[in-house]
Protein backbone atom coordinates (compact mmCIF):
# COMPACT_ATOMS: atom_id res chain seq x y z
CA UNK A 1 0.00 0.00 0.00
CA UNK A 2 0.83 3.61 -0.06
CA UNK A 3 1.74 6.02 2.13
CA UNK A 4 -0.21 9.10 2.09
CA UNK A 5 1.83 10.43 4.62
CA UNK A 6 5.20 11.37 2.84
CA UNK A 7 7.88 12.47 4.89
CA UNK A 8 8.62 16.15 3.58
CA UNK A 9 12.70 16.62 3.77
CA UNK A 10 14.10 20.08 3.72
CA UNK A 11 15.23 21.23 0.29
CA UNK A 12 18.07 22.79 -0.02
CA UNK A 13 17.99 26.61 0.73
CA UNK A 14 17.44 28.96 -1.80
CA UNK A 15 18.95 32.04 -2.16
CA UNK A 16 17.22 35.26 -3.45
CA UNK A 17 18.91 36.88 -6.78
CA UNK A 18 18.77 40.42 -5.64
CA UNK A 19 20.94 41.34 -8.93
CA UNK A 20 17.24 41.90 -11.39
CA UNK A 21 16.54 44.44 -7.96
CA UNK A 22 20.02 46.14 -7.90
CA UNK A 23 19.98 47.08 -11.08
CA UNK A 24 16.01 48.44 -11.02
CA UNK A 25 17.31 50.84 -8.48
CA UNK A 26 20.72 51.94 -10.20
CA UNK A 27 18.41 53.09 -12.96
CA UNK A 28 15.28 54.28 -10.67
CA UNK A 29 17.26 56.31 -8.09
CA UNK A 30 18.94 59.15 -10.37
CA UNK A 31 15.86 59.30 -12.67
CA UNK A 32 13.59 60.23 -9.65
CA UNK A 33 16.31 62.85 -8.40
CA UNK A 34 16.64 64.13 -11.62
CA UNK A 35 12.80 64.57 -12.17
CA UNK A 36 12.42 66.03 -8.35
CA UNK A 37 15.11 69.28 -9.06
CA UNK A 38 12.91 69.72 -12.61
CA UNK A 39 9.44 69.49 -10.74
CA UNK A 40 10.40 72.01 -8.38
CA UNK A 41 11.90 74.56 -10.59
CA UNK A 42 8.62 74.97 -12.33
CA UNK A 43 6.01 75.23 -9.67
CA UNK A 44 5.14 78.82 -8.43
CA UNK A 45 4.84 79.25 -4.91
CA UNK A 46 1.35 80.46 -3.86
CA UNK A 47 -0.58 81.09 -0.53
CA UNK A 48 -4.26 80.35 0.03
CA UNK A 49 -6.31 82.86 2.10
CA UNK A 50 -6.10 81.21 5.37
CA UNK A 51 -9.22 80.45 6.82
CA UNK A 52 -8.80 81.45 10.82
CA UNK A 53 -9.98 84.29 12.07
CA UNK A 54 -6.73 87.14 12.33
CA UNK A 55 -6.02 88.29 16.21
CA UNK A 56 -7.40 91.26 17.37
CA UNK A 57 -4.37 92.93 18.95
CA UNK A 58 -3.00 92.75 15.13
CA UNK A 59 -3.18 96.25 13.58
CA UNK A 60 -4.99 95.52 9.77
CA UNK A 61 -3.11 96.25 6.96
CA UNK A 62 -3.38 99.91 4.97
CA UNK A 63 -3.99 97.99 1.71
CA UNK A 64 -5.61 94.67 0.97
CA UNK A 65 -5.44 94.49 -2.56
CA UNK A 66 -7.58 92.23 -4.90
CA UNK A 67 -7.04 91.69 -8.18
CA UNK A 68 -10.73 90.45 -9.99
CA UNK A 69 -10.61 88.62 -13.06
CA UNK A 70 -14.40 88.77 -14.63
CA UNK A 71 -15.26 88.01 -18.69
CA UNK A 72 -15.32 91.91 -19.55
CA UNK A 73 -13.02 93.84 -17.57
CA UNK A 74 -10.72 93.56 -14.21
CA UNK A 75 -11.06 94.86 -11.46
CA UNK A 76 -8.42 96.48 -8.93
CA UNK A 77 -9.94 97.03 -5.46
CA UNK A 78 -8.86 96.93 -1.60
CA UNK A 79 -11.04 94.60 0.48
CA UNK A 80 -11.30 97.26 3.30
CA UNK A 81 -12.37 100.04 1.43
CA UNK A 82 -13.47 98.89 -2.16
CA UNK A 83 -13.35 98.88 -6.01
CA UNK A 84 -10.54 101.10 -6.91
CA UNK A 85 -9.78 100.70 -10.67
CA UNK A 86 -11.88 98.93 -13.30
CA UNK A 87 -10.00 98.05 -17.04
CA UNK A 88 -12.55 97.10 -19.40
CA UNK A 89 -11.35 94.76 -22.43
CA UNK A 90 -9.77 96.48 -24.90
CA UNK A 91 -9.77 94.88 -28.68
CA UNK A 92 -11.73 92.50 -26.96
CA UNK A 93 -9.07 91.00 -24.87
CA UNK A 94 -8.38 92.12 -20.97
CA UNK A 95 -6.22 94.93 -20.47
CA UNK A 96 -2.75 93.07 -18.68
CA UNK A 97 -0.57 95.96 -19.96
CA UNK A 98 -3.23 98.51 -18.26
CA UNK A 99 -3.10 96.53 -15.04
CA UNK A 100 0.17 96.26 -14.99
CA UNK A 101 0.65 100.03 -14.81
CA UNK A 102 -2.11 100.93 -12.50
CA UNK A 103 0.20 98.10 -10.17
CA UNK A 104 2.98 99.89 -10.60
CA UNK A 105 1.18 103.48 -9.38
CA UNK A 106 -0.36 101.66 -6.60
CA UNK A 107 3.56 99.83 -5.29
CA UNK A 108 4.62 103.36 -5.53
CA UNK A 109 2.24 104.37 -3.06
CA UNK A 110 2.43 101.08 -0.74
CA UNK A 111 5.91 100.13 -1.22
CA UNK A 112 6.38 97.67 1.80
CA UNK A 113 3.32 95.78 0.37
CA UNK A 114 3.83 92.01 -0.82
CA UNK A 115 0.43 90.53 -1.07
CA UNK A 116 -2.36 90.59 -3.31
CA UNK A 117 -5.22 88.48 -3.94
CA UNK A 118 -6.20 87.12 -6.90
CA UNK A 119 -10.22 86.35 -7.84
CA UNK A 120 -11.43 84.38 -11.09
CA UNK A 121 -14.51 84.10 -11.62
CA UNK A 122 -15.71 80.09 -12.67
CA UNK A 123 -14.96 79.20 -16.58
CA UNK A 124 -11.93 81.62 -17.11
CA UNK A 125 -9.43 80.73 -19.47
CA UNK A 126 -6.46 79.66 -17.47
CA UNK A 127 -4.37 81.67 -20.05
CA UNK A 128 -5.95 84.81 -18.52
CA UNK A 129 -5.54 83.62 -14.85
CA UNK A 130 -1.42 83.23 -16.02
CA UNK A 131 -1.44 86.78 -17.70
CA UNK A 132 -3.47 88.29 -14.52
CA UNK A 133 -0.38 86.79 -12.42
CA UNK A 134 2.40 87.87 -14.60
CA UNK A 135 0.97 91.58 -14.23
CA UNK A 136 0.55 91.28 -10.51
CA UNK A 137 4.24 89.68 -9.71
CA UNK A 138 6.38 91.66 -11.86
CA UNK A 139 6.80 94.26 -14.52
CA UNK A 140 9.59 95.75 -17.01
CA UNK A 141 11.64 98.66 -16.23
CA UNK A 142 14.76 99.71 -18.63
CA UNK A 143 18.08 99.94 -17.47
CA UNK A 144 20.43 101.84 -20.19
CA UNK A 145 20.03 99.14 -22.96
CA UNK A 146 19.01 96.10 -20.91
CA UNK A 147 15.16 95.42 -19.35
CA UNK A 148 15.15 94.36 -15.85
CA UNK A 149 12.05 92.66 -13.52
CA UNK A 150 11.57 94.55 -11.09
CA UNK A 151 8.86 93.28 -8.22
CA UNK A 152 5.59 94.41 -7.98
CA UNK A 153 3.24 91.78 -5.58
CA UNK A 154 4.96 88.83 -5.69
CA UNK A 155 3.10 86.81 -2.97
CA UNK A 156 -0.42 85.85 -4.70
CA UNK A 157 -3.21 84.36 -3.02
CA UNK A 158 -6.35 82.28 -5.23
CA UNK A 159 -9.75 82.32 -4.91
CA UNK A 160 -13.29 82.09 -6.43
CA UNK A 161 -14.95 85.60 -7.53
CA UNK A 162 -18.44 85.97 -6.77
CA UNK A 163 -20.31 86.07 -9.76
CA UNK A 164 -20.86 89.82 -10.77
CA UNK A 165 -24.53 91.20 -10.00
CA UNK A 166 -24.31 92.97 -12.77
CA UNK A 167 -24.17 90.44 -15.45
CA UNK A 168 -27.51 88.67 -16.54
CA UNK A 169 -27.01 84.35 -15.48
CA UNK A 170 -27.41 81.92 -18.43
CA UNK A 171 -31.29 82.32 -17.67
CA UNK A 172 -30.95 85.81 -19.22
CA UNK A 173 -32.34 87.01 -15.34
CA UNK A 174 -30.07 89.47 -13.05
CA UNK A 175 -29.87 87.89 -9.38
Amino acid sequence: MFNRRKSRQPQGSTDLDMTSFMNLMVVLVPFLLATAVFSRITILDMSLPGGGAAPTDVQAPPLVLEITLRPDQIEVGDRNSGLMKELPKVDGKHDFAGLNSYLQEVKARFPALLEATLLAEDQTPYDDIVQTMDAVRMYQVRQGNDWLQAELFPEIAMGNAVADPRQPTAGGVTP
